[in-house]
This record gives C-alpha cells, structure tokens and sequence, in this order.
C-alpha cells in the first residue's frame, strides 16, 4: 500500500514538474529566426516591411546574443535596439530605396578606418559594401526589405562600435590609466541624435578621440605609412627563440612561402635545404648569412607592414589611456625610446636618454610628482638586490666584495658594521637585520643626483657612475630605476623659478665640492613613465625596440586575428 502512494505521488510530482517546465518554455522560447528574405513588390510599401524586419530581427538578436546568422555579430546589440525602438524601428540610414547621405559618410569613414589604427573589418565593412552594391544594382535586392534591413542594422552597431573604439580603445583599462570613461549609455544614444541633426561623421568622431599633439602626429605618419605601402597583407608570425615543434617548422615554412622563397608551404625541406632558403633571406636582407635562425633573421621575417601597423595602432590606443588633458609641465619617460623630455606648456624645452631596467628588473609603468632631489646622496641597496644577486657574493667573499662595490653594512641604528665579524651563514631571505648602502661618492651607483617621486616600486630617476653606458643602443640596463644622462639640466629645470635659494651654478657648487644637500620646495612637476613604441619623426614613424615583449603580448591578445 505504502509502495503504491508513494509511486502516485512521483507521478505526481513529474506532471507538475513537466507543467512548469513548459511554462517556463515559453515564457523564455527564443524568437523566430527573421526572414532572409523579404521581397515587397510596391515600392510605398518597404519602409513598412522594413520596420517589421528591424523589429523582428532585433528581438532575434538580443536573445542570441548578438548574433543574427554567420555573418552577422552585433557587438552593440542593446545600444542599436535602444535606437530603433526610440524610432518604431524606422529605418534611419535610408529611405525608401535609397541609402541616405549620412550613410554614405559612415561607410567611407569605417573605409578609412586604417589611417586611425582601425580595422574595417570590426565594423561590418565587407559585409555592407556588398549589401549597398546588390541594392544599387541588383532590382530583386533593391525590393528585399530582409537585406535593407541587415544593413541598417550593421551600420548602427558599426557606429557605435567605431565610436567606442575612437574614445576608449580596444585596451583594457589598467592601474596607470587616467582618462576617465565619459561616454554612458545615455552620451551614446546622445552623440546619435547629434548625428542625426548635423550629420557630420568625421567631427563627430574626430570629437571623440584624444586631444593630444602626440596622438596627431602619430596618425599624421600612418597616413603617409599607409600612402607609402602596396598593402597591408597579413603575414604568419613567427615567435623566437625557435622551436622544433612541427607547428612552428610549418609556420615557418608558411612565411618563407610568403616571402616567396619557398613555391610551396608544404613542401619537404630538410636541414640542409632549409638552411639554404634561411640563408638566402639572410642575404638579400644585409644579415650576416648563417643559414641559422637567430633574433636578428627572425626579427627581419617580423618586421613586416602588418606588425607595424599592428604596434601603431596599439601605440594609439595607449594615448585614449592617458588623461583628457596633460598638465602645463611635466616629464615624460618613453622606456621602449630610452628617452626623457619635459614638456613645458607643449613644448619640448629638455630632452635626454636614459636607461631603463632591465627585462628581468623592468622599470614600472607610473605616475607621480618629482618633489625633491638629493646632491651626492647615498644608495640603500633594494632587499631584492641583496638577496637576488648579493647575497652568495658576500657569503663568498664579505669584505672584499662589500670593499670593492663601495658597500657597508649597518644596523638599524645606522651603525656600521665589520662584515668579517658578522656570521653570514645565517642569513638569508626570511633573517637579514641589516641594511647594505653604497658610500656616496662619485662611485655610487646613484652618481651625484637622484630625484624623488612617490611610488610603491621604490623606484627614481638618477644620475650613474657609469656614465659610459649611455652610449650603447640596447640601454635596458638597471635594476628598475631610471638613469638619466643629462641629469644636471633636469635639476637647473626643477630649481628655474626660485633663484634667490639657488643662484646659478649653486647646485654644480655643490656637486663639485661633493656637498650632500636636499632640495624641496620647489613647484611639484608630474612625471609620466610610459611604454611608446612608435612616434612620428619628420612625416614618418620610428619605430622603437619591443624591450619587455608588451606590444607582442597585446597583438597576441587583441590584435593578430584582426583582418582588414
């Protein structure tokens, strides 16, 4: 008995559970998919049939997530929806069966789209040059109210998304961001009807980008960088240090197929031949011809207009990461450039090169304030430093290496202490009581100046005893800090406007009678270190060393699947 009650109350339950279920089913049943055609035979009556294919295929849309069909993705579905509902899903981009002016305008834009370090492609640009070419030419397409109204729609989203794309950029915010985000969801729908009224696509856009004049110049170059290429064709990259993995030989063999060195990616090619074709590019290149992969030949294999305009436009969106407007005067450090200039109501009044750190001990994206520098000051040497490099130098060799780097060690009382008297065995990364400084000096790592900012990276700018480095290329030399060569100007510049404390040649007084002094009070000036690694130089573009991989570890997460 008890056997049968509870076998009634299960199907009981599964009728209720089979009802809610369908009840649920259809509160949440995904739209019909829209038509994928619509021929309207009475001209008078396509607007109307467009508005119903606007509607239906919105609804279609949102509840799949942007997603219409194969082709078609809008990336700002609700944005679009928001517009033609406002408008009873009227169409806005033409009428009857003409594309309106404004339309017109917008497809030329996202056609130019390249000269902003944008790609057409993000903005439907095949997609509707083929649908505004089959309903110019084509009488069945000129009466598919389906095809007019994908087209509206594709041009709504391409708007909005090239919008955002010109104002925010295609990176993602991080900790040295500035500019802030001032386009809601209402200034989107805002700058719409602004459209619509003045009708003017290039200022409106160009309203939206950053107001900085490195910015302008940078897209002055591609425009000639652009002007100056055949094509911008994409080509297989090809990342070292090498591998032997068969992807990467088949890659490899894909961009010498491309270079035209090769009649075919697939072919067999073993040690020998292959070092003959890499050795071949080596030469028509100028590179020394090893027949072997190294930095240099796969570099020349990357170097390509593609990459390039990759790291323009990477380089353009890192301007749409800093404020609306920079200060009146400030310092500028481009790592990448190993370069530092201030900028003093936007004129470049001090220019000079730096080093920067090293891959291993990068020097750190920030912003702060230089407020005080230091004449012949001394050097407390980073724990990680000591622990890193020091530590089993000392532990090897105490008072010779501590005498022959300058080195003392104190307490915590500022004592300083015999090394030889000091059990080093025991100590290590969790137990070190002491610190290490550098005795100040025309030997201290520091040189004569350091320059003080706040940051949590422990980092500054300074002078170097070891001045000689600055003559080389690859100037990613330090721990993190930041060596500037002509560290005497930026000190005059700091000082400039206070003269009754520092009479000229005050500070080199100093230095040359190897005077400790601290300097403060002077007007705070903002220092900005950046990584740029590209900027116009006399109509062209320079392009700067990659130093920490961060360019290629943006394409490879936002730029290399793009295509034209």
């Amino acid at each position: 008995m008890k056997k049968g009650i509870i076998s009634g109350l299960h199907g009981c339950l599964l009728i209720v559970a089979l009802i809610v279920a369908a009840c649920h089913g259809g509160r949440t049943a995904k739209p019909p998919a829209p038509k994928a055609k619509d021929i309207v035979e009475q001209p008078k009556e396509l607007n109307v049939s467009i508005e119903r294919n606007i509607q239906t295929s919105l609804e279609f849309i949102l509840a799949s997530n942007g997603v219409l069909n194969d082709s078609m993705h809008l990336t700002k579905d609700s944005l679009v929806n928001d517009i033609y509902q406002k408008r009873s899903y009227g169409p806005v981009w033409s009428s009857q069966d003409k594309w309106l002016p404004l339309s017109d305008s917008l497809v030329d834009f996202i056609g130019h789209a390249t000269e902003y370090g944008l790609f057409p492609a993000d903005y439907h640009y095949s997609v509707l040059k083929n649908i505004r070419t089959q309903t110019a030419l084509d009488t069945q397409a000129q009466k598919d109210a389906a095809l007019w109204s994908r087209g509206e729609l594709l041009l709504t989203d391409a708007f909005f998304r090239i919008m955002a794309d010109l104002h925010k950029g295609r990176l993602p915010f991080d900790s040295v961001t500035l500019r802030k985000d001032t386009l809601t969801l209402t200034g989107y729908l805002n700058l719409f009807d602004t459209l619509c009224q003045y009708k003017n696509v290039a200022g409106l856009m160009h309203s939206l980008e950053p107001k900085h004049e490195g910015y302008d110049s940078l897209k002055y170059g591609l425009k000639n960088f652009l002007q100056s290429m055949d094509t911008l064709r994409k080509y297989t990259y090809i990342p070292y240090p090498a591998q032997t993995s068969g992807d990467y030989i088949n890659n490899l063999k894909q961009r010498l197929f491309e270079e035209g060195l090769l009649n075919s990616p697939y072919d067999y090619l073993d040690t020998t031949s292959m070092k003959l074709v890499i050795g071949k590019f080596q030469r028509d290149k100028g590179l020394p011809e090893t027949g072997k992969l190294n930095s240099n030949t796969v570099n020349a294999l990357n170097n390509t207009s593609w990459e390039k305009f990759k790291r323009i436009a990477i380089t353009l969106d890192r301007y749409k990461l800093l404020p609306d407007s920079m200060p009146a005067t400030y310092i500028w450090v481009n790592i990448p450039a190993y370069s530092m200039k201030i900028v003093d109501s936007n004129v470049v009044v001090m220019e000079s090169n730096v080093i920067v750190g090293q891959p291993r001990t990068r020097t750190p994206l920030l912003t702060s304030n230089v407020v005080n520098f230091i004449t012949y000051p001394q050097w407390t040497v980073p724990y990680s430093i000591i622990f890193k490099e020091m530590l089993p130098r000392i532990k090897a060799n105490p008072s010779g290496y501590l005498n022959k780097q300058n080195l003392m060690v104190v307490d915590n009382n500022d004592n300083v202490l015999n090394p030889d008297s000091l059990n080093w065995g025991k100590y290590n990364k969790n137990y070190f009581p002491f610190l290490i400084k550098q005795r100040q000096g025309d030997d201290n790592s520091l040189g004569v100046l350091k320059f003080n900012f706040a940051n949590k990276y422990a980092v500054y700018l300074h002078d170097t005893n070891a001045r000689w480095l600055f003559s080389k290329e690859n100037r990613a030399l330090s721990h993190g800090c930041v060596r500037i060569k002509d560290f005497m100007k930026l000190a005059d510049f700091l000082v400039r406007n206070d003269t009754l404390r520092f009479p000229p040649d005050t500070l080199r007084s100093w230095i040359n009678r190897k005077e400790k002094h601290y300097v403060a009070g002077f007007s705070r000036v903002p220092i900005f270190i950046r990584y740029f690694t590209c900027e116009e130089k006399n109509g062209g573009i320079r392009f700067y060393n990659d130093v920490y991989g961060e360019d290629r570890t943006l394409c490879q997460r936002y730029f290399d699947s793009k295509t034209l």
